[in-house]
C-alpha cells in the first residue's frame, strides 16, 4: 500500500484553500478527523478569517441523537458512535444548503454544557457562499453516511498525532465534569474505537492535512 501523504498547511494556507471554494455557487466543506483532532476548532479559524459574509460553520454533532434516545437505544455509553447520530437528517440538511434554495435555513448545534443537540441554533442565509460542515464521520460508507459525502464539494482530513490528540480529549472530558480517570478512560475506550474507524476511511478525503504552527 502506498503511504498516505500528508500536507503541512499553515492556517493562511488553509484559510486561502477555503476562499477559492467561497467564489462563486454554494460550495459545501468538510473537515473530519478523528476525535480530538481539532476540527471544529480548525472550521471557526477559517469561519473567522472568511468573515460570516463569505462562511458559516454547520457542525456534524447537532445531529447527536438525544440523551433519552440514546437510553431507549441502550446505547448511551457509546455515545459519538455512527449510529448515535441522525445521519439521514444531517445528509438532508446538508441537501437543503447545497440547494441553496430557500432564505435561510436553520441547523442544529450541540451543547456540549448540556451534552444534547438543540435545533435551530445556526441560521444560514442564502447569500452565504461557502458551508464549512465538520464531524467525524464524512466519509463512512455504511448507513446514510455516503449520501453526507455526496453532498461535499472537498473533504479534508485532519490528521495529529495520538498522544495529543488523547490529550486534548481526556482535557475535554475533565472539563466538562469527568473525573480524570473517567476521562482517560473514555479518550481510549470509545473515543479510541470512533478514532481507529475514522482513520480507516482517510484516504476518501481529497487532501490529508496536518495544521502547521
Amino acid at each position: 500500500m502506498v503511504p498516505m501523504q500528508i500536507l503541512d498547511r499553515s492556517l493562511a494556507e488553509l484559510a486561502a484553500d477555503a476562499r477559492r471554494l467561497a467564489a462563486g455557487r454554494r460550495r459545501v466543506l468538510g473537515i473530519t478527523g478523528p476525535p480530538g483532532a481539532g476540527k471544529s476548532t480548525l472550521a471557526a479559524a477559517l469561519a473567522a478569517e472568511l468573515g460570516p459574509e463569505l462562511a458559516v460553520v454547520v457542525p456534524m454533532d447537532g445531529f447527536h441523537l438525544a440523551n433519552r434516545v440514546l437510553e431507549a437505544m441502550g446505547a448511551r455509553d457509546r455515545k459519538g458512535a455512527p449510529d448515535t447520530f441522525d445521519d439521514g437528517g444531517y445528509a438532508a440538511l446538508l441537501g437543503r444548503l447545497r440547494r441553496q434554495a430557500e432564505p435561510v435555513v436553520y441547523a442544529p448545534e450541540f451543547r456540549r454544557d448540556l451534552e444534547e443537540p438543540v435545533g435551530s441554533a445556526v441560521p444560514v442565509r442564502r447569500e452565504v457562499p461557502l458551508v464549512i460542515t465538520e464531524g467525524n464521520y464524512l466519509l463512512l460508507e455504511t448507513g446514510a453516511w455516503p449520501r453526507v459525502r455526496e453532498q461535499l464539494d472537498a473533504v479534508w482530513f485532519l490528521a495529529l498525532g495520538d498522544a495529543e490528540r488523547v490529550r486534548r480529549l481526556q482535557d475535554r472530558h475533565a472539563a466538562f465534569g469527568k473525573s480524570p480517570a473517567d476521562a482517560l478512560a473514555w479518550a481510549l475506550g470509545s473515543d479510541q474505537a470512533n478514532a481507529d474507524l475514522v482513520a480507516a476511511h482517510a484516504a476518501r478525503a481529497d487532501t490529508v492535512v496536518r495544521l502547521r504552527d
